[in-house]
């Protein structure tokens, strides 16, 4: 049976919308209530920004076999445990007959400070990982086939974000990926190098302005980083896992 991609083109341009459509609801919102966060903080706080994602994630289970699955979304049961931490929030968790599916983290970031978070969301999405494979080494999601890991992230396009940088490494050099290389360029390095490591099953960087709220424009890195090659990638295991259990 062919996989079914839920129209993942459409889904992901209304996304993409609602993200930046949330973000500025957000902060119109504060600036109303006269309680505005300061810099990027109150497009933040306000949540529901990759929404839109969590909607195509969910249709892509239900259309590969997996109707009667259980999709988690509220925070309340969105836990797993760790190995080097009691638990881990995630954003979205898919279980089927007590199984772990797959468990998905949907993450964002805008301009102007791009350094600094670049190398917090690095460092998180290293150590989530290598804590959630530890954990499942130790049997703590039960004896199971392995499960999807999923690192999805949108950073916003901008001459920030697609200027070359440079790097301080004055005792060994810097990985020649890395040498002058945008922060855009860095997230699609690190998303290759999480798959090519097994950190996650599929890891996915799309870069849109913020002009995209009433376009939904969204480019991709490379075909490996891209979100048809993570839509496609977890919709064959969940298709893969509706055939094991029918």
């Amino acid at each position: 049976m062919a996989l079914d991609l839920a129209n993942y083109e459409i889904q992901a341009r209304e996304a993409v919308m609602a993200f930046w459509g949330n973000r500025e609801k957000a902060r119109q919102k504060q600036i109303e209530a006269g309680t505005v966060d300061q810099g990027e903080r109150a497009g933040v706080t306000g949540g529901k920004n990759m929404d839109g994602f969590i909607a195509l994630v969910i249709d892509l289970v239900r259309n590969n076999g997996l109707g009667h699955a259980r999709i988690l979304q509220k925070r309340a049961v969105l836990t797993l445990p760790g190995y080097f931490r009691p638990t881990k929030l995630w954003d979205l968790l898919v279980i089927n007959e007590g199984r772990l599916v797959a468990a998905i983290e949907l993450k964002s970031q805008v301009g102007p400070s791009f350094g600094n978070n670049f190398n917090n969301r690095t460092e998180e999405a290293i150590g989530t990982a290598h804590d959630f494979w530890t954990a499942y080494r130790e049997d703590a999601f039960g004896k199971h086939l392995r499960p999807f890991a999923g690192w999805l992230m949108m950073v916003e396009d901008a001459p920030g974000s697609r200027s070359p940088v440079r790097d301080s490494s004055p005792n060994f050099p810097v990985f020649p990926e890395f040498q002058g290389a945008s922060y855009l360029k860095r997230y699609d390095v690190l998303c290759q190098r999480l798959m090519q490591e097994q950190l996650y099953t599929s890891a996915a960087i799309m870069a849109s302005p913020r002009t995209a709220t009433t376009t939904g424009e969204y480019g991709d890195m490379s075909e490996m980083t891209s979100l048809k090659t993570f839509v496609t990638s977890f919709a064959a295991h969940i298709a893969g896992e509706a055939a094991r259990t029918s």
